[in-house]
């Protein structure tokens, strides 16, 4: 019998905690302060910012409490936990991420000396869920409706909210400026919850107050091929076509072989290639549409051709932009030139290629939907730009 006991053996990585029960319980409880402690010191309307470098080099200035959790490399099992708490409270509302890390580690704090006298987890998890219901109770005593209320009310009271969540970044100081386009850009996209529907731009140079809402899409110019300077940059109430097909010649693909009896032959396979081209474009042409989108390649001679008939084009259009094109001007990605009808097509009142800073921005304002609407944020760095769009995207996030 005792032969058959053998020693347990249990490998664990060097520098591994084995401890259990109440000590680790107090040690998790202390890791967790002290991640909260790193980002108490920027809550409030004269919170620090945090200067963060990591591995890679990159410096990043922020008191913003998601962004600071995010570059935290955190390591330690139970502080990751405040990691996420604070990405839920970023996705869910979009603002008191640091809020939220602060009360979940004072919480701890507070528990620290039951731990150590005894009590046992579960009782002082039903007296934090019994608090949670009366502090929920009470929120809704507290709370004012604006079911009911002029729009001009609800858009006071709204900004009056928004503002609320600038009030200790960088761009404090222009939170009516921020908090009134926000509002005007959520209420843009409707009564629904895509947020994705609302566009933010950076462009360096210029002042926080060079900032615009365009209410309908914009997006930096794509890839310039040869012609595209001819091309018209300005339309009224065009018809816009909506692709995700190349408009280029493409190479053969790799091991492709053609075996050809007679030399004359070639030619035939090379004026098939350009026929097939030219058809495409011809469609496009015929389909009435004044610009032309794809998230696709549109090469030179496609450029060309449409400059050469008053047509505007953008390849390589990113998928997000093309998407709320096609939201915003009723139009519908298409993956064929093929029986390209009206109904596919979108429009907008004004389109037009603007300078903004050192960047050019294709502008569709006039969209018949209505339901998108794009940030343009300037400032004098990129620091400028991170808090500005941080605060922006909370203030979109908490608006719907």
């Amino acid at each position: 019998m005792a032969a058959m006991m053998q020693p347990q053996i249990i490998l664990l990585k060097e520098g591994t905690d084995t401890s259990q029960g109440k000590a680790q319980l107090v040690s998790n409880i202390n890791a967790c302060t002290a991640v909260a402690d790193v980002v108490r010191s920027t809550l409030g309307p004269r919170g620090m910012d945090k200067l963060i470098h990591d591995d890679k080099g990159t410096v990043t200035i922020s008191n913003d409490g998601a962004t600071i959790m995010k570059l935290l490399d955190i390591v330690h099992p139970a502080a990751k936990i405040l990691v996420d708490i604070a990405k839920s409270q970023d996705s869910e509302v979009g603002d008191g991420t640091t809020t939220v890390v602060l009360l979940a580690a004072e919480f701890l704090r507070e528990a620290k000396p039951f731990i150590e006298d005894g009590v046992h987890p579960q009782n002082l998890i039903r007296s934090f869920r019994n608090a949670s219901y009366k502090a929920i109770q009470k929120i809704k005593e507290l709370a004012k409706s604006i079911e009911g209320q002029s729009l001009e009310e609800k858009k006071r009271l709204l900004s009056k909210c928004a503002a609320t969540t600038l009030s200790s970044k960088l761009i404090g100081g222009e939170k009516e400026f921020f908090a009134s386009m926000v509002v005007d850009a959520v209420g843009a996209i409707g009564d629904g919850d895509r947020l994705n529907m609302i566009g933010i731009k950076k462009v360096p140079g210029g002042t926080m107050r060079d900032s615009f809402l365009v209410n309908g899409v914009a997006f930096k110019k794509t890839f310039s091929y040869a012609g595209f300077e001819q091309q018209p940059k300005k339309f009224l109430n065009p018809k816009i076509l909506l692709l995700n097909i190349e408009l280029e010649l493409k190479s053969e693909k790799e091991n492709a072989e053609i075996r050809l009896s007679d030399p004359s032959q070639y030619q035939s396979i090379v004026d098939a290639e350009w026929n097939i081209i030219y058809e495409k474009l011809d469609k496009c042409v015929q389909s009435g549409a004044k610009v032309v989108l794809s998230r696709l390649a549109i090469g030179d001679l496609a450029t060309q051709y449409f400059a050469d008939r008053d047509i505007f084009c953008a390849g390589r259009v990113a998928e997000e932009d093309l998407l709320r094109v096609a939201a915003a001007t009723g139009g519908t990605v298409q993956t064929s030139v093929n029986n390209v009808v009206d109904e596919v097509l979108g429009t907008c009142e004004h389109f037009e290629e603007r300078q903004v800073g050192n960047e050019r921005f294709n502008i569709f304002s006039g969209c018949p939907s209505g339901r998108t609407a794009t940030i343009v944020l300037r400032g004098g760095a990129d620091q400028i730009h991170l808090l500005t769009l941080s605060g922006s995207q909370q203030l979109s996030r908490s608006m719907l």
